[in-house]
């Protein structure tokens, strides 16, 4: 995907950076969790996470084995609460700042799931998603925010991103990731970006979450629920009754 003009000016690519989407500076892991972004897609978006497998456990493999479809589900007694999960990132940011790439930038990882952003659902259409390694709502190593920084600067040299938000800040209410200690004003300052494009400005009320066609559907709370559908299912599955939230 060519990076289109953005409000900051032209984005072009860097041959020694980029290559059809993969960043030479990661180490690639392919996953086979993806797919083609919508025609004409704009990449306007980067959605930042945290994960660790098991919860509060770094430094091994569980994470780059879920993205790659690895994972040994009988290994540990958590990993049965999301057998079968079949997830992705475009980069995974490893405590020691080593730096994992699954998919092509120019490609969807599955990993907002159901989601919005500025009125526009299904934020993987247009989002690249980077995971740190840590646990929700807790502290990050300074090496991790370095390396955020380069990489994100690197996508916007290549990409025309216009804003840089959390999972949290994309399905508030279902996903609070990467959480209360995430050092959101370091990261803004280590890049001397203008702090709008860390505001998150969607506020549209979801009620109903469907799967149509292989992909989310999120509707207003004033919607009926569609036929043949119960309550709400996130990106993990889980279905839900009787939940509402705001994104």
């Amino acid at each position: 995907m060519t990076p289109t003009e953005s409000a900051s000016g032209p984005a072009t690519r860097v041959p020694a950076t980029w290559d059809r989407g993969w960043y030479r500076a990661a180490q690639r892991l392919d996953s086979p969790n993806f797919g083609p972004r919508p025609p004409g897609m704009a990449v306007d978006l980067v959605v930042l996470h945290s994960i660790s497998l098991p919860p509060g456990e770094f430094g091994g493999m569980a994470v780059p084995q879920l993205f790659t479809n690895t994972l040994d589900w009988d290994e540990h007694p958590y990993f049965q609460q999301i057998r079968g999960l079949t997830v992705s990132a475009h980069f995974f940011i490893r405590r020691d700042g080593s730096l994992v790439q699954f998919v092509s930038c120019d490609d969807r990882a599955w990993h907002a799931g159901a989601s919005c952003h500025q009125g526009r659902d299904n934020c993987n259409d247009y989002s690249i998603g980077i995971e740190f390694e840590g646990l929700e709502g807790g502290l990050f190593e300074p090496v991790q925010y370095r390396v955020a920084s380069q990489l994100c600067a690197a996508i916007r040299g290549a990409y025309p991103i216009a804003q840089v938000l959390g999972h949290e800040h994309v399905a508030p209410g279902r996903k609070f990731d990467p959480g209360a200690g995430f050092d959101w004003q370091l990261l803004r300052r280590s890049l001397d970006w203008d702090p709008v494009f860390f505001r998150p400005k969607c506020k549209k009320i979801i009620r109903h979450v469907h799967v149509a066609g292989g992909r989310w559907r999120l509707l207003p709370a004033t919607a009926a629920a569609p036929r043949g559908t119960a309550g709400m299912q996130d990106s993990c599955g889980h279905r839900r009754q009787n939940a509402a939230w705001v994104a």
